[in-house]
């Protein structure tokens, strides 16, 4: 990367809190700040009609929500902090059952990291270091080993005498939340998912691929991970997942800073197996090596089709070792290659990779294989097509931590230059050839798109519809000192814009189908446009929507969004949100993107979050049973009377109460 002379310096002694910020940290204020305040199952009221497709299920949504944050000038990330869940249940009310009552409750997941920060005295910050200061190419390599010295300090400290909870994982469960088997998981690739019940969001304990801990099961045999130093590396699950909706199976992959990089499990379903699934005998793996790729990577989400699976190696690093090289430890490369990693579900070992430019992508919409060719006894599948949310650059990782995206050392080509942008792309891989090349890519829309979600019967087919999230003033990759903000929700039929696509194919990568703006598209009057948008309401913000469908639907389109949403009016004078501010969960027609169904009233405000999950009401209760919660430690006596009194035990809590006060 390149500086201007003494820049780096300058910085450096700049350092501590917040590296000479000049401005509050645009992911630490407003709808963004975290809340400490909890609820459990609490009546909300409402307006407008709920549907009855709703009564019994609950939609839940994860986000970080840093319990340690009173040093607001610190390094600080939109993908860290604490996981908090936000869920709305409705609960069905009457005699009968038929009336619906809609109850909010929110509860931090108790994971290893978020337990031992309440029980310490005098932690001020965070005990993990923030993704700011890893991507930050003004961190040098001396303030990177002391944050992560002091981590491990703090979790070395967590396990000796005077705590109350040792720190086992590393992961802060703030990503996602999705259902598999009986079980609700809350995802973050820094460990593995953890169970949660539902409807309460109580904490139950970490999901190794065969059981969770706390749950009444016979069940045993070898989970995620692995033997030697480095085994628990391989605990290290995607926080996107994918169920399989026919097979039921969970595919997930496991990255590592360590060789071959990324491993594969499978994870059958042992109680909600379909009496339909093709598979005579389930498959189960365990961390197979996927081969291919050279070095650690920041991969956050794969595409899963029916019959395949697909690996992306971008040029966006997560690697300790980059620091020998004098880069961040998270390093976007615009002028290397970007590479799909095709391979058979059940064969990880025999990957096929495509390349082309360089890109970042964080997440996928579908993945499905098209039959086009015949072979006798039946139909083969000869093309791979995938939809993803592409950026063209890394800014989304650098200004999400308020931090200025650096300028790349080498030129980039001027027939690889692209404008800053994310949008909906297409990708072809053929299957009938020998010749690793992707046949087309381009995207559907100029609509900035993120945060996808579809029916999800219907994912790892051609769905018709995806749904998503825009910003109607700027990009995904928001500009320094500004945070992303949703106010656009997106319906695109994108098997109309594929098929657009395929007749009169655009130009490879930089390409478009549907070169409209947001502004254009709402003043259309097409009655069959492709591409329809639910504009919010000056100074209202949505968040990440999930599509439940109608019970007599007579289209895939037929449904609900359901989406957290925050009227910014409720900010004061200074950008901060008034004590009393409140957020509301808005049920959207998914059909005519018009109508608001209803509109429930929640006793506080949800921050601006991450991901989550429409569960339905027999998903709750058909939850495998659980013989213990997590809960927060009591107060208690971790030795007895007389050592407590002895010389010895006051002279290491009297340093141990030095340490922390050092390392706070």
């Amino acid at each position: 990367m390149k500086y201007r002379a003494g820049e780096s310096e300058a910085m450096n002694v700049a350092d501590e809190q917040g590296r000479g910020r000049k401005h509050v940290h645009p992911y630490l204020t407003g709808n963004f700040a975290p809340i400490q305040q909890v609820q459990p199952l609490t009546p909300c009221t409402y307006t407008g009609r709920i549907p009855r497709e709703l009564a019994g299920g609950q939609y839940v949504r994860n986000g970080g929500n840093p319990v340690t944050n009173e040093v607001l000038g610190r390094d600080a990330h939109w993908f860290d902090g604490d996981g908090m869940l936000s869920g709305v249940s409705f609960h069905k009310s009457g005699g009968k059952g038929t009336d619906i009552q809609p109850e909010f409750v929110n509860q931090y997941i108790l994971t290893d990291v978020y337990l031992s920060s309440k029980t310490s005295k005098y932690l001020t910050t965070p005990i993990l270091p923030s993704i700011a200061t890893l991507v930050n190419p003004l961190s040098s390599l001396v303030r990177i080993t002391l944050c992560v010295f002091r981590t491990l300090l703090l979790v070395l400290l967590s396990h000796l005498p005077g705590s109350q909870q040792a720190i086992k994982k590393i992961s802060v469960a703030n990503t996602a939340i999705m259902y598999h088997d009986g079980r609700a998981l809350a995802t973050c690739e820094s460990g593995p998912p953890m169970r949660i019940a539902l409807p309460g969001l109580e904490t139950v304990g970490w999901f190794n691929g065969k059981r969770a801990e706390g749950e009444l099961t016979n069940e045993a045999g070898p989970g995620f991970g692995g033997d030697g130093i480095l085994g628990f590396m391989k605990e290290w699950t995607t926080a996107h997942p994918r169920v399989d909706p026919i097979t039921t199976e969970l595919i997930s992959f496991h990255s590592t800073f360590a060789p071959p990089y990324i491993h594969y499990s499978i994870i059958p379903a042992s109680q909600d197996r379909l009496s339909n699934a093709p598979l005579l005998e389930p498959v189960r793996l365990l961390t197979a090596p996927v081969a291919g790729i050279s070095s650690a990577k920041m991969m956050h989400d794969f595409g899963v089709s029916r019959l395949h699976t697909i690996i992306m190696d971008l040029p966006l690093s997560l690697d300790p070792l980059n620091l020998a090289k004098n880069r961040p430890v998270v390093s976007y490369d615009p002028t290397a290659r970007s590479r799909f990693g095709v391979f058979p579900r059940y064969q990880p070992d025999n990957v096929r990779w495509f390349e082309t430019n360089a890109c970042c992508i964080f997440h996928t919409a579908n993945s499905w294989e098209s039959v086009e060719s015949s072979f006798e006894g039946g139909n083969q599948a000869d093309t791979l097509n995938m939809l993803t949310c592409r950026l063209t650059s890394a800014s989304l990782v650098f200004s999400a931590g308020d931090i200025a995206a650096p300028i790349p050392s080498a030129e980039i080509p001027i027939e690889n230059q692209e404008t800053d942008q994310c949008r909906l792309y297409y990708y072809q891989f053929p299957l009938d050839t020998h010749t690793n090349s992707i046949r087309h890519q381009w995207a559907l829309s100029a609509v900035p798109f993120e945060f996808p979600a579809l029916r999800e019967s219907r994912s790892m087919t051609a769905a018709k519809y995806i749904y998503g999230c825009s910003v109607s003033d700027s990009s995904f990759g928001a500009a320094l000192g500004r945070a992303v903000k949703i106010d656009s929700l997106v319906k695109m039929n994108v098997e109309e814009l594929i098929s657009r696509g395929l007749r009169n194919p655009p130009t490879q990568i930089k390409g478009c189908v549907d070169m409209r703006n947001i502004t254009e598209i709402l003043a259309s009057e097409e009655q069959d446009d492709p591409i329809k948008i639910f504009k919010m309401p000056s100074g209202w913000y949505a968040q990440e929507s999930r599509f439940v469908p109608r019970e007599s639907g007579t289209s895939e389109d037929d449904g609900w969004l359901l989406s957290y949403v925050f009227d910014e009016s409720q900010l004061g004078s200074d950008g901060e949100c008034r004590p009393n501010a409140k957020s509301e969960l808005w049920i959207i027609d998914a059909k005519n993107m018009t109508d608001i169904v209803a509109k429930v009233k929640l006793p506080q405000r949800v921050p601006y979050g991450l991901h989550g999950s429409w569960f339905s009401e027999d998903e709750i209760k058909n939850q495998r049973p659980v013989d213990s919660f997590r809960s927060l430690p009591s107060a208690k006596i971790i030795r007895t009377q007389p050592i407590r009194d002895s010389y010895g035990w006051k002279f290491w809590m009297g340093l141990r109460k030095s340490i922390e006060q050092f390392l706070r």
